[in-house]
């Protein structure tokens, strides 16, 4: 009986811990894909939507010379940093969490595509 509580304990603790599992950076370029019809996340040059180089460390809604929704600004008013926690509640399902913004990409529902996508965004050199 203790041996099988062990194991249900490290199952769920592998489990969750895999939520924040380090994803690959070359197969996030290919997910980014899905971004770059708005966004790019090798330069400082805003498109449709603002550029995504160093996004992952920046405060919400600071990238100059981007004109965010009032929605955008609303949420990221209170100091909010985009950290690899809040874009894995944000990409998603960016209306749900943002009610209001201009972003009309549908979201990533697969946690690998999560993994891989921050992993590119945190260095998106390393898939050139």
């Amino acid at each position: 009986m203790k041996s099988l509580c062990l194991l249900a304990a490290a199952t769920v603790f592998f489990s969750s811990s895999s939520a924040f599992a380090d994803g690959d950076a070359i197969a996030g370029a290919a997910v980014f894909k899905k971004c770059a019809v708005c966004h790019t996340a090798t330069a400082h040059e805003n498109h449709v939507g603002p550029s995504l180089m160093g996004v992952v460390g920046r405060p919400v809604a600071t990238v100059p010379d981007y004109n965010y929704s009032s929605a955008m600004k609303a949420f990221g008013a209170d100091g909010k940093v985009w950290d690899e926690a809040l874009l894995r509640k944000y990409l998603p399902s960016p209306q749900f969490l943002v009610k209001g913004t201009k972003m009309t990409f549908p979201g990533l529902k697969s946690d690998k595509d999560l993994d891989n996508l921050i992993a590119y965004l945190k260095n998106p050199a390393v898939a050139q």
